[in-house]
């Protein structure tokens, strides 16, 4: 059996499962609804927000290898993870819902992944420079 057929089934019977958990919901409309505006959300901002990206790293002339297209899509995961309590309204009535300096951390998060990928990136640019990587990867 083709593993494309195995790995379909497999998509199918999680859609079936999740639908079957979104009836059982009291209100399913609410997530229904949630679910059309991350639609909205992805193709109306983060789709166009990418191709913006490409398209001036390309007017540019920059070449972005595998290394820094992978630290920008963990940098988008990140803030696409992070946008709903970095949005969240000021002055909650429960100071314990959301007690930490989401903010902070997130650029934190973020200036990490930038210090890993150049730290990378500078490390085998010397090695090349130095002759000691041969092949690319």
């Amino acid at each position: 059996m083709n593993f494309r057929y195995v790995l379909g089934g497999f998509g199918l019977l999680s859609a079936a499962w999740g639908g079957w958990l979104l009836l059982q919901q009291p209100e399913p409309w609410r997530i229904a609804v949630w679910l059309g505006g991350a639609v909205v959300v992805h193709d109306g901002f983060v789709v166009p927000a990418v191709m913006a990206v490409a398209v001036l790293v390309g007017v540019a002339g920059l070449r972005l290898h595998g290394v820094m297209r992978g630290a920008l899509i963990v940098a988008g995961s990140l803030t696409a993870i992070a946008l709903p309590p970095l949005l969240r309204p000021g002055g909650e009535a429960n100071p314990t819902v959301l007690p930490l300096d989401y903010l902070r951390n997130w650029l934190l998060a973020l200036a990490a992944i930038v210090l890993f990928t150049l730290a990378y990136v500078g490390v085998r640019a010397v090695a090349r420079r130095v002759g000691l990587g041969s092949r690319r990867a």
